[in-house]
């Protein structure tokens, strides 16, 4: 079972909710990651632009090797072995992301705030699938 914590998470939501505000503010970008990633790479490259995408995405990178050299805790993740797995889980949230205009990010923690009734509801779709499928996955199919 996954571990509750309460303080962890919330410290890492402002710190999220700090980097869309800072971005929105000094950018006027909304902090969507599949449309900051996807500004660096052609035909949708805007060499204007490639400064902050591409430090954003160090930052992503960077910020659990900083979290875990400043608490000398370790990052506990799991990642599938099976590469077909590995292969659909990436086709269908790409597709998710095509069909709903955004990600999560993009969203949940921009579009929210914003009162955006198309992220609100994007939000409540991919929050709905993403329960039932744990849930199949823990409580059905037995992983």
């Amino acid at each position: 079972m996954t571990e509750f914590t309460p303080f962890s998470s919330l410290f890492g939501g402002a710190l999220i909710g700090l980097a869309a505000v800072l971005l929105m503010l000094f950018h006027g970008r909304i902090a969507g990651i599949s449309g900051i990633i996807s500004g660096i790479f052609p035909p949708w490259v805007n060499k204007d632009e490639l400064g902050w995408r591409i430090a954003f995405v160090i930052g992503l990178v960077l910020a659990p090797v900083f979290y875990q050299t400043l608490t000398g805790q370790s990052i506990k993740h799991v990642v599938s072995n099976d590469l077909g797995i590995m292969i659909s889980a990436g086709l269908i949230v790409g597709l998710g992301v095509g069909l709903g205009s955004g990600c999560t990010s993009g969203h949940g923690v921009c579009g929210i705030p914003r009162l955006s009734m198309r992220s609100i509801i994007a939000t409540i779709t991919f929050m709905s699938f993403g329960i039932m499928t744990v849930y199949i996955i823990r409580h059905v199919i037995g992983g």
